[in-house]
């Protein structure tokens, strides 16, 4: 008799625990919408870079003479398909030249090589497919944080020569890239309808594959997998966006 008291006790005492176990669990955060459904998102990032050279000095190279300048541009576009998330791409062109009429690499004093009429020329197309997810910083309208997960494809294509005469050289190369990116960032909206946005690159993973042609004689190729788990100062960029 005791036994059946003591298994019908368990039984009773699963059956309340399976049942707390059901009961939804609340934690009472209350989440507020920061970008609603159904709007538009775009956008545009641009950079520019110059600088000229004379006789300039950098640690071992010496006697740099010379200039260059990089310029890129993304424009964006994204629709907010629910309530802080929306899917969209991106468009982008870079484009990059370095001159230098003369450089001279130091060693030592017995050490040297001189550099000259050194010139490089690149450009890139790149195509994206975005995903971002936004989140407001307490209750404010005006500041947010948002997270964007991208899949890039890009083609590129270099020219690079050097030295004159029976000294010269040229090599050309054509580069095809994929990769995989995560950037959060920061958003301030000056009024309703614009704002500004940082962000910087946190992870990736990227594969580029290039084929290299020189001297128009000897063909070489190269493939290189990066994989990057940390934050990516160098890959800061500011914009601005619209919301319509």
């Amino acid at each position: 008799m005791a036994k059946r008291t003591i298994l019908a006790i368990l039984v009773a005492l699963c059956a309340i625990v399976g049942a707390t176990a059901q009961e939804r669990f609340s934690r009472n955060l209350n989440s507020q919408t920061f970008v609603p459904k159904g709007q538009w998102v775009t956008g545009v990032n641009v950079s520019y870079s110059q600088s000229d050279n004379d006789n300039y000095q950098f640690f071992i190279v010496e006697g740099i003479s010379g200039d260059t300048y990089s310029f890129s541009v993304t424009p964006m576009a994204c629709y907010m398909f629910q309530d802080d998330l929306g899917v969209g791409g991106k468009l982008g062109y870079e484009r990059s030249r370095i001159k230098f009429d003369s450089a001279d690499l130091i060693i030592d004093s017995d050490t040297d090589y001189s550099n000259e009429n050194f010139y490089c020329i690149s450009q890139e197309y790149s195509a994206m497919g975005i995903f971002r997810n936004y989140i407001g910083i307490g209750n404010s309208k005006r500041f947010g944080f948002f997270n964007e997960v991208r899949l890039k494809f890009g083609v590129g294509e270099s020219k690079l020569t050097n030295g004159t005469g029976s000294d010269f050289t040229g090599t050309f190369e054509k580069t095809y890239s994929v990769g995989v990116g995560v950037m959060p960032g920061l958003v301030m909206f000056l009024n309703n309808y614009s704002a500004i946005e940082l962000s910087v690159g946190v992870l990736g993973f990227d594969y580029t594959h290039t084929k290299q042609t020189n001297d128009q004689i000897h063909i070489a190729n190269r493939s290189t997998k990066n994989a990057n788990f940390r934050i990516n100062l160098f890959s800061i960029s500011f914009g601005v966006a619209f919301y319509l």
